[in-house]
């Protein structure tokens, strides 16, 4: 009797579909919404280092220097905090997860130097009000704002690196813009009239 119950489930077997995949010839389908790994269009990053400083396991490291954006891709965790904290969206999350390897590996994007700045970011006294959103978007935190004492505005052009986020937060007033850069260094103090 318990031969009969077998060559049923033999039969089966016989014309049924695998249930495996072959791997290595057929790729791996992932779901839309799987966590893959971390891709960078490095045309489009500005250095900031907000992504390094938002990574929890530390796999990010950014060099401003030398334009150099590295990852250590099995240190990685996958959260995605680097993506949605990225204020010129050059990083996302694809499918597709790191081959595994023996040693750890470190993929290293390099963008070339340019000679000069784009620009710099300048303030139209006039038309600003001192409201401060600048200051609080600004990633680097290199924009200081006195509304109540001396009614100034101040940028730090050491730290700055002309991300735009400050640009994109004065939408409504319209007061900051990029210039020709002059080559100015340090802090740059506005006073309001």
């Amino acid at each position: 009797m318990a031969i009969m119950n077998f060559s049923f489930t033999a039969l089966k077997n016989l014309f049924s579909k695998p249930a495996t995949n072959n791997y290595p010839e057929v790729p791996r389908e992932y779901p839309k919404r799987s966590r893959g790994h971390i891709e960078i269009s490095i045309d489009d990053c500005i250095m900031c280092g907000i992504c390094s400083r938002k990574c929890m396991s530390g796999a990010i490291k950014v060099d401003r220097n030398t334009k150099t954006w590295s990852i250590e891709r099995m240190g990685c965790v996958q959260c995605g905090a680097c993506v949605n904290a990225c204020p010129k969206k050059c990083l996302s999350i694809v499918p597709g997860y790191t081959e595994p390897s023996a040693e750890k590996t470190v993929d290293t994007y390099n963008q070339p130097i340019p000679e000069t700045k784009p620009g710099k970011i300048t303030n139209d006294m006039s038309k600003c009000i001192l409201c401060g959103l600048c200051a609080r978007k600004c990633p680097q935190e290199c924009i200081t704002v006195d509304r109540t004492g001396e009614k100034t505005w101040s940028i730090d052009r050491d730290k700055c690196v002309q991300c735009g986020a400050c640009i994109d937060a004065c939408l409504k007033f319209k007061a900051l813009s990029t210039t020709q850069d002059d080559g100015e260094k340090g802090i740059v103090t506005l006073h309001k009239e």
